[in-house]
């Protein structure tokens, strides 16, 4: 069964967000090179190639979405409204009608780009990089069990 990213929602605070049309969440890793000679018995090609060691972790979240003036969820108002305050905030992804999120932690919000073109829907962007470590990050979360969950 393929996952239908319509069923995928992001949560801000305690509310999806608003009239959201694509979300983005990047697992990151943060790695270091290590370059060593090689074994006296190795060519000296073996050396051009490096060793990595993992040195962190890192998850952020992209959303882009319209903006609807009669929001009931989390809309451009309420995450501008916890952008200007500064402080870091609830985030969760999950399937619809799952109880169960994939990730949930604190974000801090890094960016929200609003564009309002002519004669068009005017739209956002909210971007998000965790604050510390997540309290969820559960692949069981979307096995076939969660893709049930939203039939």
């Amino acid at each position: 069964m393929y996952c239908n990213g319509s069923d995928m929602l992001l949560y801000v605070e305690e509310s999806a967000a608003g009239h959201c049309t694509t979300h983005t969440t990047t697992l990151n890793t943060e790695t270091k090179d290590r370059a060593v000679k090689p074994e006296a018995s190795k060519a000296k090609t073996a050396g051009l190639f490096k060793e990595k060691s993992i040195t962190g972790l890192s998850v952020s979240i992209s959303a882009e979405g319209l903006i609807y003036d009669g929001e009931t969820e989390e809309g451009y108002k309420t995450m501008f409204k916890a952008w200007k305050a500064g402080k870091s905030i609830k985030a969760k992804c999950m399937a619809r009608g799952s109880e169960k999120p994939y990730l949930q932690g604190s974000f801090v919000i890094t960016s929200l780009e609003r564009t309002d073109p002519a004669n068009d829907d005017s739209t956002y962007k909210i971007s998000l990089d965790n604050d510390g470590e997540p309290d969820t990050l559960d692949e069981s979360a979307f096995t076939e069990d969660a893709a049930a969950a939203t039939s």
